[in-house]
């Protein structure tokens, strides 16, 4: 019997494989993203020193449904705002193993219209 592996198990397959040839800085930061089924949260790190410069979350923003698309569209556009602040700019996507698409599509749509250029 052929036993398949897990969706997520696959996802963090995926997230590894990518994350070994991308790197954040302090200058030039990764966005992180992880979703669930019910909220979807979004950080700012630096991995050189492996510190997380901002963060964002559907919970953080006491949304009532953060699991859809408009959820993510509202994290982006607080993540871009936060990045501001910290006058980051330019930021490196990292979707988590994740498709671009649906949600995580919509946070990075937002983000890069509010000023995060990736």
């Amino acid at each position: 019997m052929i036993v398949k592996e897990s969706r997520n198990a696959m996802r963090k397959k995926r997230h590894l494989r990518v994350r070994e040839t991308i790197s954040g800085t302090a200058e030039c930061p990764r966005l992180n993203v992880f979703r669930s089924n019910t909220n979807i949260f979004v950080q700012l790190i630096d991995d050189v020193k492996g510190v997380t410069l901002a963060s964002s979350s559907s919970v953080e923003l006491k949304l009532k449904n953060g699991g859809n698309i408009e959820g993510a569209r509202l994290v982006g556009k607080d993540i871009a705002e936060k990045a501001k602040k910290l006058k980051i700019k330019k930021v490196v996507f990292d979707r988590g193993g994740y498709l671009y698409h649906g949600r995580v599509e919509a946070l990075a749509e937002a983000a890069r219209e509010n000023g995060l250029e990736f």
